[in-house]
């Protein structure tokens, strides 16, 4: 009997390390998956005034237009007056949109304004 009860405890200590090392006990990184980018608890104030993001020479202006995207659809190009912005993976150059990440899948658009002859 007692031979018994020490195997059940070895394959119960067995599943347990397995379990813990599963659900990220461990402290074991996520190899492998996408990022979670981050997103303040409010909009940055800039934002909201109309000011634009500088990117590669040229002025960004924030749009009313918002759209939802999964963190996995956009890919991080810099970070202006401290806050992250992107582009959608698909897009090539000369980019349509920059975004920036204001709550959960909800990234506001910036759009370059066309300049008047």
């Amino acid at each position: 009997m007692n031979i018994n009860r020490g195997r059940m405890s070895s394959w119960i200590f067995i599943l347990g390390v397995f379990f813990w090392a599963g659900c990220g006990g461990g402290n074991i990184p996520n190899r492998g998956q996408m990022d979670i980018y981050r997103f303040p608890s409010i909009e940055a104030a800039w934002v909201q005034n109309g000011e634009p993001i500088e990117f590669e020479g040229e002025l960004w202006y924030p749009t009313d237009g918002v759209e939802n995207l999964l963190d996995s659809e956009v890919y991080l190009v810099g970070e202006y007056r401290g806050v992250q912005f992107f582009i959608e993976k698909t897009d090539i150059r000369p980019y349509d949109r920059l975004y920036t990440k204001f709550a959960r899948n909800r990234f506001r658009y910036f759009q370059k304004k066309a300049i008047k002859p």
